[in-house]
């Protein structure tokens, strides 16, 4: 049984006004077992956090490294953390 973590990225790039948050969402119903949201930050960065499984929280962050996201990803900045709950499901926000 995998360990339930929190993920929270922040996606540096030609990330918003592209679909990127309504994708990621998408993306994150996909691969399930995932709560949290996508936020578009002032500076143009978009904000995820995800909370689930630890292997399901690396593939939203290998889908947000990856070449399949719109727009263009620059570099992607994570770290790691306790669940703190309160998420449900996965929201655009």
């Amino acid at each position: 049984m995998s360990e339930d973590v929190r993920l929270v990225a922040w996606v540096r790039g030609h990330v918003q006004g592209v679909g990127f948050r309504w994708f990621t969402r998408a993306t994150a119903l996909e691969i399930g077992d995932l709560s949290g949201f996508a936020l578009n930050l002032a500076d143009g960065r978009v904000q995820v956090v995800a909370e689930g499984p630890r292997t399901a929280c690396q593939n939203l962050l290998d889908w947000l490294e990856g070449s399949d996201t719109p727009g263009r990803v620059d570099g992607v900045t994570e770290i790691w953390d306790t669940p703190r709950g309160g998420y449900d499901g996965f929201a655009i926000r």
